[in-house]
């Protein structure tokens, strides 16, 4: 596997503009994975998840200087298409969290699956990015 920019860096690499284009290498650089819609749906997509990611600060359940972001675009057998964002360990490559975005599974907008030790269990979620970034900028230890 490539090696991946830290989510600190991701962040200031989206801050600067560096994933707007609808160019599919551009995207993947974003750290596109897998998809199922149009390459040019990617930049939109990477741009509602990046608004998000940026939002994230150090200190809360991710580690910005050891981990990194990667995307995904679901095609289930039944329902349409949905987003995830997966935070994942620089070093291991293991994903720690994922969030999906309406999935066809979860009556929530955004959904969280801690993969260490939930994964199956949804750990949290809400209808409300604000929230959704909150959670994520507060430590494990508050939803033992």
């Amino acid at each position: 596997m490539e090696k991946q920019l830290s989510l600190k860096d991701w962040i200031q690499e989206f801050n600067n503009g560096s994933f707007e284009s609808n160019d599919a290498k551009v995207q993947i650089n974003a750290g596109w994975y897998d998809w199922f819609c149009k390459d040019s749906s990617l930049q939109n997509k990477t741009k509602r998840m990046g608004n998000i990611i940026k939002q994230i600060k150090s200190g809360g359940k991710v580690d910005l200087e050891n981990s990194y972001v990667w995307f995904k675009n679901n095609c289930p057998l039944e329902g349409n298409l949905y987003d995830d964002f997966r935070i994942a360990d620089l070093e291991s490559n293991v994903t720690l969290i994922v969030v999906q975005l309406n999935s066809p599974w979860h009556d929530k907008t955004y959904t969280v699956y801690e993969r260490l030790t939930h994964y199956e269990k949804v750990v949290f979620s809400t209808d409300s990015v604000k929230e959704l970034i909150n959670w994520l900028n507060e430590g494990w230890e508050t939803h033992v």
